[in-house]
């Protein structure tokens, strides 16, 4: 991966519901940094994180991935995990991974139900998880496939002491391999961001 990677957003505007949420917003992150967002709820940490997954377009403004296939579009070389855990309650664990598997590319391998303690888990049917298990399950989506941007809204939601562990560990590595990360939160992490960007401060 090319240490000269860097994503950057040019004065994006963002309206939700005929209401301008923000504009004129630009930042940029590189390789091995972490951008935590902040702002009270309702300041747009997601209405962002959906802009720079693809989901939404903005009104205005720009978003670019340098350092990467120009031809693959930006929603291929990010992972989004948002307020929805996006499991498919009717399958099992082991299902669900394969689904995720098949859908993102990944290789065949069983790393990942092991990188959130799943193992023990992978014939139970994902609707009697626990809020916690659900959303180790979708955290698990980050490592079935590389993508060198993860996008993470309150990723840390449902998790006990052990699961954070985990994340931070994962999030740490994958900093530490040239990836980046930008996080909504309210809470501290446990792992210390690049630079933070409070919403609740951008006009």
């Amino acid at each position: 991966m090319t240490t000269t990677m860097r994503f950057k957003a040019k004065n994006l505007s963002c309206e939700r519901g005929g209401r301008l949420v923000f504009q004129n917003l630009s930042f940029e992150v590189a390789a091995g940094e972490l951008l935590e967002l902040r702002g009270a709820n309702g300041s747009g940490k997601s209405s962002l994180l959906r802009l720079l997954a693809g989901l939404n377009a903005p009104v205005h403004g720009k978003l670019t991935l340098e350092g990467c296939d120009p031809t693959t579009p930006l929603a291929e070389q990010a992972h989004y995990i948002g307020h929805a855990d996006a499991n498919k309650p009717a399958l099992t664990v082991g299902e669900n991974l394969k689904f995720w598997r098949q859908f993102l590319g990944g290789p065949k391998n069983a790393a990942a139900l092991g990188a959130f303690n799943l193992a023990a888990l992978v014939d139970d049917q994902t609707v009697l998880l626990s809020a916690g298990q659900k959303r180790r399950l979708a955290l698990t989506r980050l490592l079935i496939a590389h993508r060198p941007l993860w996008l993470l809204d309150e990723p840390t939601v449902g998790l006990d002491t052990a699961s954070l562990l985990m994340l931070q560990n994962h999030m740490g590595a994958h900093l530490k391999n040239g990836g980046m990360i930008v996080a909504a939160t309210h809470i501290a992490l446990g792992i210390k961001a690049t630079r933070q960007l409070d919403l609740g401060k951008v006009s």
